[in-house]
């Protein structure tokens, strides 16, 4: 018997063998989710990819790649204005469908338990399936903007790389929190399907990744800046563009606190049980 397998045997009852972080749970929970979706990654990678690609190729078709929108007092080409925009939607819309479909698919197919039962402590679930979210989002970026590379009369090379990443993965995460917390309420697909077509579409579409917000009515300017996506566009776009519709730091700074406070509720909610418990 060697030593690890001692120290299992001897722990005395009630006293927990693993003290601080569950590495090996964790890992095997983010992986175990990882390839959930990989087995159909025509799905749920390359689909979002091409339909992406899709939009951009409607709309500088539509109204002219090299037609110029004036960002912040620049003028930037369509094509390249709303490239950005397209890839960090993708990204946050794949990051809330793979959150959302965690914990609902286990409620609905009678599986939660094994959410629920391993030794992992409420933050490590929501690490691993925060992770794999964020995951899935990053994978369809690549794919996106790898495609984008080669799309003719588009530049996407980033100029603030920092921005790029902060603002991918602050919106991929605040798109994660938000599908956790979808799938702990609903109770069926159709639910999970309501706020995605009703909360999330919207939001995307009405976030400044198609046009400059300077553009709208003053009415309009200021509900739009009430659009916590409008930042995560507004950023992303300023990492490879070099100028936003919003200030940066700011925008930066404010979906740093929305996710702190979006963790502490999915925390919350989880650690209780909500709607998971019977």
């Amino acid at each position: 018997m060697d030593s690890q397998t001692s120290k299992w045997v001897q722990a005395d009852p009630g006293v927990p063998v693993i003290r601080n972080v569950n590495w090996g749970g964790l890992k095997t929970l983010y992986v175990k989710e990882v390839r959930r979706f990989f087995k159909v990654q025509l799905q749920t990678i390359w689909a979002p990819a091409v339909t992406t690609m899709l939009f951009l190729a409607i709309f500088t078709m539509a109204l002219g790649a090299r037609r110029e929108v004036n960002l912040a007092g620049t003028g930037i080409a369509f094509a390249d204005f709303i490239a950005p925009g397209l890839i960090v939607m993708g990204m946050i819309q794949n990051s809330f469908a793979n959150a959302s479909f965690s914990l609902l698919i286990g409620k609905i197919q009678g599986t939660i338990v094994d959410y629920l039962m391993p030794p992992l402590s409420t933050m490590e679930l929501i690490a691993a399936l925060l992770g794999a979210a964020v995951t899935r989002a990053v994978l369809v970026g690549i794919a996106v903007w790898g495609a984008m590379l080669l799309w003719p009369g588009v530049h996407v090379w980033p100029q603030h790389l920092w921005a790029v990443v902060w603002f991918g993965l602050m919106g991929s995460v605040m798109l994660g929190f938000l599908g956790l917390l979808t799938s702990m309420w609903a109770e069926k697909f159709d639910h999970a399907a309501a706020v995605t077509n009703f909360v999330v579409a919207p939001l995307s579409l009405l976030s400044g990744t198609f046009y400059s917000i300077d553009a709208l009515a003053p009415a309009f300017r200021t509900i739009s800046h009430a659009n916590p996506f409008f930042y995560v566009i507004s950023g992303f776009r300023y990492g490879f563009v070099g100028a936003a519709d919003s200030p940066v730091l700011f925008g930066a700074g404010l979906l740093l606190a929305i996710n702190v406070g979006l963790a502490a509720l999915c925390y919350l909610l989880l650690k209780r049980g909500w709607r998971i418990r019977s």
